[in-house]
């Protein structure tokens, strides 16, 4: 309970004040059709030192990130498609390249409007990565993920509301499915069986919530935060929060800082944490 108290309690915090966000009353009149975008970024960090005597180590750092939104908005009905892709490597002196970012997230959500704020959703929701990521030790590495393996599966059925403009939320039943081929062991297998499982599939709640506010007019903030319950115990609640404010420097150039929180107690029993502050070339395609 005590690995899981410091995100469930920010995560409770943030449902209880988006929950009670004033309603819009001057909703604009919703544009029927598609709304599309599509933003890759690439960010670059290189050194190199030569006869330096204050010391240093040679560095080159790449991380390429997609993220694109597809959202067909009818009289009756709200189809939103997003994706989320990032891949980034670091070499650091006489070691070899490492994998700094790794991250393929596809999510496809159908609401049928019947009301104003409440109605209800389907969803379906892939997240996996797209090479295989090693841990290191001073003398060698050894494999622990790969593409697919492992791959994350969530399929909901409930009622979305969405109490203002900027905020949506979701609640309702759902499966999730980890699958894995090498690294079962670690990830889906039950010990209490005797063969090894390699896909292990979880009934329960999922809560969802997603902001994405433009505080000013080239800043952007958007977050998502995944609550999913087996219903068996409290210390059972999966955990994904992903945010990342963003800044257009210039039409070409912007920064931002991408912070990831993560509990799964079938990964690890203590909570994860990624941080990514870039500044790169940005480019609209869509």
């Amino acid at each position: 309970m005590q690995n899981i108290r410091y995100p469930m309690q920010i995560a409770i915090i943030y449902i209880f004040l988006v929950h009670f966000a004033p309603a819009s009353e001057d909703d604009e009149a919703m544009e029927y059709g598609w709304k599309k975008q599509v933003v890759g970024s690439l960010n670059l960090t290189q050194a190199q030192f030569d006869n330096w005597t204050q010391g240093g180590e040679n560095t080159l750092a790449w991380q390429l990130n997609v993220n694109s939104s597809f959202t067909l908005h009818r009289e009756r009905f709200d189809w939103s498609n997003t994706g989320k892709a990032s891949y980034g490597q670091t070499k650091i002196g006489d070691f070899g390249t490492r994998k700094s970012a790794d991250e393929l997230r596809i999510e496809s959500v159908y609401q049928y409007r019947v009301g104003r704020h409440i109605n209800p959703y389907v969803s379906g929701l892939l997240h996996t990565q797209f090479t295989k990521g090693y841990k290191y030790t001073e003398d060698d590495r050894f494999a622990v993920s790969d593409f697919f393996d492992p791959a994350f599966i969530t399929v909901s059925t409930g009622f979305s509301y969405q109490p203002v403009e900027f905020i949506k939320m979701r609640l309702g039943a759902a499966t999730k499915t980890t699958m894995t081929r090498e690294y079962a062991v670690s990830l889906t297998n039950d010990p209490a069986t005797d063969k090894i499982e390699k896909i292990d599939t979880e009934f329960g709640a999922l809560a969802v919530t997603e902001l994405r506010k433009q505080l000013a007019e080239n800043i952007l903030l958007t977050s998502n935060i995944d609550l999913f319950s087996n219903l068996e115990s409290f210390k059972k609640v999966d955990v994904r929060w992903d945010t990342i404010l963003s800044a257009k420097v210039t039409r070409l150039v912007d920064v931002s800082l991408n912070i990831e929180l993560l509990y799964d107690s079938n990964i690890s029993p203590k909570r994860q944490l990624k941080q990514l502050l870039a500044l790169g070339l940005s480019y609209t395609f869509l």
